[in-house]
């Protein structure tokens, strides 16, 4: 699975698995949940909304089942924690 991060208010990363049908997306609080059955147009389409959390909550929140793998805890973490995310970049939007 391929992570990407992503310049959005609401989402920190995006990844998907082609070939099982998974969108894992991490947010700004930090918790990372992960969709099942999404398809690779609604991944690719997330991708490249120019305002990801309203692509999220019109076309994927509520519309698949989801697993929660992570939610931070309420401590705040250190700063070197929250500025040490490792994502492989941007990725630029190809139009079909």
């Amino acid at each position: 699975m391929r992570i990407t991060t992503v310049v959005s208010t609401t989402l920190a990363s995006i990844a998907y698995d082609d070939a099982r049908h998974v969108l894992q997306l991490e947010f700004r609080s930090r918790t990372i949940y992960q969709y099942l059955g999404v398809p690779a147009t609604v991944h690719e389409a997330l991708l490249c909304a120019p305002f990801k959390g309203i692509y999220f909550n019109q076309a994927i929140r509520g519309r698949f089942r989801f697993t929660r793998l992570f939610e931070p805890r309420a401590e705040v973490p250190s700063a070197e924690v929250q500025s040490g995310h490792q994502g492989s970049g941007e990725v630029p939007c190809h139009a079909r």
